[in-house]
């Protein structure tokens, strides 16, 4: 008889030793197979390449181990007839990967962009690939503590639920065809829209009482989808930002700059020949800056408590290997581990794409090593959507920068060094997150921890040719920092490093954004989202915020039946990683033609008037929103996957 679901004690309630995981370690069954290891890389691929698009637009990432998780039971059932939880458990471990370094990538490298130099593919590969070792294998010699000792302790949120739809294993029939619908709608509407230009992207209104600033909404699926994800509440708290920037701000600059003669720093045009979006690009961007690095410095604080005893109690677990011969506790040797630190030590200071020194290249061995084990844990605590990985990135940047040019390493190329330095921290950062994930719902399913870890690294390797690749397309079809690819977190990161080595900054907006970051804080308002909002171009909250509003009357129709929210709200997001996921490949389809200099925008020639009609497109996305509504509240049919 097929098992269905996770038995209580996955949660807790017995030692993590006496645990039996959902297939016992006395079962044998393929993990590493063709298969799995090529929907593995594959899925690491997608998610690295539509996580690498999104980000770079919107400044956020989607969690793959869900969706993979889903992908994975769906078509391992329906396509090769395997019923094998031991193989989707590899394909979505695997897949993680892509996710946690297209973060990793985009946070950093872009500022080398942003600074006017040339980003190399084979710099960006070879940065993931020692950020990604290192990520992975430190957490080796703690897979044991974290996920077994610390069993019913750390919670691992995003893991048990990747392990339930594993272990449901019916989940894979109606879930993957709630992603699949949502990758086709998100896919085809993307083509129909930025593709064929049947429909703007970016309305907007103008507001002349206030300065001619702008009202606009990003009619993309992708941004309904991110809304639908974070909730109303986040949303709001990004479109509050929004608010003060582009109603508050902007204005404010316009009305005081209006008589000025001369450009005032760091522009170069007079604010009254100005454009709403130019104002922001020139002075805005400096605030909201200022208020995203006051949030990762104080979501970092309020973490130090338990980094320290994360790091400490970590420690302590620290080689608490194993003698046991039992699957299902079989690590990657510990050699491997202090391998891969010299490996990278080594690499980074002879490799001339990377090159940063001796004293970089222990730096980076030291940080990686440190945050990666915070990161572990902290994924245990509060999951990976939810980790500082750019609170941990800035600190580690402000202190290897300052260490660089005090040791005589200054200049464009001492900049160049120190970010890449950090590139590869944070990648190690965000993949051992993701690992530790990994790791925590293999323990809980039942699978080889060791083949895992080897495995997960064939992701990373896979995942990192495809997220550069797109990186670089984007930098050639758009630019890198403009309003189209605004790269909030690399320009952050660019500051903070061109802040440390020339000082050549507009400081006062930075501080007036750090002084906007500390009143969220004393007001008890999540600061990241403020800032965010504040950040970026009000038309990506405003479109955040669409979605979010579909979550709030999903709530709203089944708020009396709790259970029948869950899986309401489950099938929802499942609904809406589908159409982020749809709509990020297509925008890199889309990509692909502009960069190859092919117009397929045929609909701005049809009938103009509607076409190029800002009601129009929001006619279209009202219509999407109600679309998702009714498919996340509609009867699911019952049916075995």
């Amino acid at each position: 008889m097929e098992k269905r679901g996770l038995d209580h004690s996955a949660y807790g309630g017995v030692n993590g030793e006496d645990y039996i995981p959902y297939i016992p370690a006395s079962e044998a069954m393929p993990e590493v197979t063709v298969v799995s290891l090529v929907m593995g890389v594959l899925f690491a691929a997608l998610f690295a390449a539509a996580n690498t698009y999104l980000g770079l637009k919107v400044g956020m990432t989607i969690a793959a181990g869900i969706p993979s998780a889903v992908l994975a039971t769906g078509i391992l059932k329906g396509l090769f007839k395997h019923n094998n939880v031991l193989e989707a458990n590899m394909i979505q471990s695997i897949a993680a990967m892509g996710e946690a370094l297209a973060g990793g990538i985009i946070f950093t490298l872009p500022a080398i962009i942003i600074w006017g130099l040339e980003l190399k593919l084979s710099t960006i590969i070879v940065a993931t690939l020692l950020g990604g070792l290192i990520g992975i294998f430190f957490v080796v010699p703690l897979r044991k503590y974290l996920t077994v000792e610390e069993h019913g302790k750390l919670i691992f949120p995003e893991s048990m639920a990747a392990a339930e739809i594993l272990a449901t294993g019916s989940s894979g029939g109606t879930g993957f065809k709630t992603v699949l619908t949502g990758l086709l709608y998100g896919g085809g509407y993307k083509l129909l829209s930025g593709g064929f230009a049947l429909w703007m992207e970016e309305p907007e209104w103008t507001i002349k009482p206030l300065q001619s600033t702008v009202f606009g909404v990003d009619t993309l699926a992708s941004l309904a989808g991110v809304g639908f994800i974070i909730g109303i509440e986040a949303a709001l708290y990004m479109f509050a930002g929004a608010l003060v920037a582009w109603f508050g701000l902007i204005p404010l600059i316009k009305y005081v700059g209006a008589g000025l003669t001369t450009p005032l720093f760091p522009s170069t045009t007079l604010i009254s020949k100005m454009s709403a979006s130019a104002i922001w690009s020139s002075y805005i961007r400096y605030v909201g800056a200022g208020a995203v690095a006051a949030g990762g410095f104080i979501s970092l604080g309020r973490s130090l408590p338990t980094i320290g005893r994360s790091f400490k109690s970590a420690m302590g677990g620290l080689g608490k290997g194993t003698d046991s011969d039992k699957r299902t506790d079989i690590d990657a040797p510990i050699i491997w581990v202090i391998g891969a630190a010299v490996f990278v030590f080594l690499l980074a200071w002879l490799l001339p794409m990377i090159s940063i020194g001796p004293i970089g290249s222990l730096l980076v061995v030291v940080f990686a090593f440190f945050f990666a084990v915070v990161s572990a844990r902290m994924c245990g605590i509060v999951g990976a959507s939810n980790n500082p990985v750019s609170g941990m990135t800035i600190a580690s940047l402000l202190f290897i920068t300052a260490v660089l040019k005090a040791t005589g390493l200054t200049g464009q190329q001492g900049m160049v060094a120190a970010i890449l330095a950090g590139s590869i921290v944070c990648i190690a950062i965000a993949v051992s997150g993701d690992a530790a994930q990994a790791l925590k719902t293999t323990h809980i399913i039942g699978g080889t921890p060791k083949r895992v870890e080897f495995s997960m690294y064939a992701g990373v390797a896979f995942a990192s040719v495809f997220s550069g690749l797109v990186l670089l397309m984007l930098n050639h079809t758009y630019g890198i920092g403009s309003d189209a690819v605004a790269a909030p977190q690399a320009t952050l990161m660019s500051m903070v490093v061109k802040g440390v080595m020339t000082g050549q900054i507009p400081w006062i907006l930075v501080i007036i954004g750090v002084t906007f970051g500390v009143m969220c804080a004393l007001m008890r308002l999540p600061v990241l989202p403020v800032a965010l909002g504040l950040y970026l171009p009000i038309h990506l909250s405003a479109g955040i915020l669409v979605g979010g509003l579909i979550r709030v009357f999903v709530d709203r129709k089944f708020r009396n039946n709790s259970d029948q929210l869950k899986e309401k709200v489950e099938k929802g997001i499942l609904l809406a990683s589908g159409l982020v996921a749809g709509d990020a490949i297509m925008g890199i389809v889309i990509a692909v033609f502009a960069t190859l200099s092919i117009n397929i925008g045929f609909g701005a020639n049809i009938l103009p008037g509607i076409t190029g009609s800002p009601y129009t497109a929001m006619l279209l996305y009202i219509l999407l929103a109600v679309w998702m509504y009714r498919v996340t509240v509609k009867k699911d049919t019952k049916q075995n996957g």
